[in-house]
């Protein structure tokens, strides 16, 4: 086989094997904030929060599954409407509750 027929040769099996890309689709609901629940900031203390939204309705114990810098304790608390996460004693996020029926 010369060359020309040789590169036509490998050309066409190249694109007979590469069919078209794909792609995954990941479809998420819209993240709405709702102004009407107010939670903590990032970086705010336990006893600020404690402070500014009272006791919360479930305080869940401490998790880590190793200790140390890479793994601290988390701890999450819960209110009416939001749950507020803690690493050691320093809020690290709010998330508020979806609605129910949602």
């Amino acid at each position: 086989m010369d060359a020309c027929r040789l590169t036509a040769l490998f050309l066409s099996l190249f694109l007979l094997t590469s069919g078209p890309a794909a792609a995954d689709v990941l479809l998420i609901d819209s993240i709405q904030s709702n102004p009407a629940v107010q939670t903590p900031r990032a970086g705010v203390s336990m006893s600020a929060v404690r402070q500014g939204y009272g006791n919360p309705l479930t305080e869940h114990p401490a998790v880590s599954t190793a200790g140390g810098p890479q793994h601290p304790p988390i701890t999450r608390w819960d209110y009416n409407g939001f749950s507020v996460f803690f690493e050691h004693d320093r809020v690290v996020h709010s998330v508020v509750h979806r609605a129910s029926g949602n």
